[in-house]
């Protein structure tokens, strides 16, 4: 594959207005993360790992600076553009899992399919075989609750998947999960890397940092390692 700049951003920051208190949460974000690059965005809590997420998710807006999603000045696009950049570029996981609890399995994958408007043969065809491939697919009837924490999160994975993003984003992925379920976690996050995604995995385990091929470290707003 050849690398192209996938997520540009230069001299980002990010200030909040807390009753009337200017907060500082990002000072200066300079970083290129090509396609294919699997990337962890460490540092420890209040570092600004996931106000960064936020942006580089589309979720939030910096105060200044500029974000280029592949040559996109994302900038430049009203919130319904960003939506529809959101939904059909990046696919997003979360350390709480966030899956509807009164679901089943199958429908939380396919929600993402309906937002991108796939009618509904094909999103339910997408969800079965992405659950056949990582091994739920005898889940599919059964509910959230009803499946342990890393199969939960590897549900979350697939309905990250479910609208064949370039980028899955991962925010603390395994930090509800012991060990074992943790490691099966980042070996599916390792698999989709050598299918070619991009993996931009945000976490304050060390260890967790170092099965990735680059880590990015915040401290106080700013990159210190890279």
């Amino acid at each position: 594959m050849k690398k192209t700049n996938l997520i540009s951003l230069a001299n980002i920051t990010k200030d909040y207005n807390l009753g009337g208190l200017i907060v500082n949460v990002l000072k200066g974000i300079t970083l290129k993360i090509e396609n294919g690059e699997f990337v962890a965005i460490s540092g420890r809590s209040g570092s600004g790992k996931s106000t960064l997420m936020n942006i580089i998710g589309l979720l939030d807006t910096p105060t200044t600076g500029s974000y280029y999603l592949e040559s996109v000045d994302v900038s430049s696009l009203k919130e319904d553009e960003l939506s529809y950049l959101r939904n059909k570029k990046i696919g997003f996981v979360f350390q709480s899992f966030n899956l509807l609890p009164r679901a089943t399995i199958l429908e939380n994958v396919i929600l993402p399919g309906i937002y991108a408007g796939l009618n509904t043969k094909d999103r339910e065809n997408t969800a079965k075989n992405i659950l056949e491939k990582i091994g739920l697919f005898k889940h599919i009837n059964k509910r959230p609750n009803q499946l342990s924490g890393g199969e939960q999160q590897r549900v979350a994975i697939a309905r990250a998947l479910m609208n064949n993003p370039d980028i899955i984003l991962a925010d603390e992925p395994t930090g509800n999960l012991d060990t074992k379920s943790g490691q099966e976690v980042i070996t599916l996050l390792k698999d989709l890397h050598k299918q070619g995604k991009t993996i931009v995995l945000i976490t304050h385990e060390k260890d967790i940092a170092r099965e990735t091929d680059r880590i990015i470290n915040l401290t106080d707003g700013r990159i210190d390692l890279d």
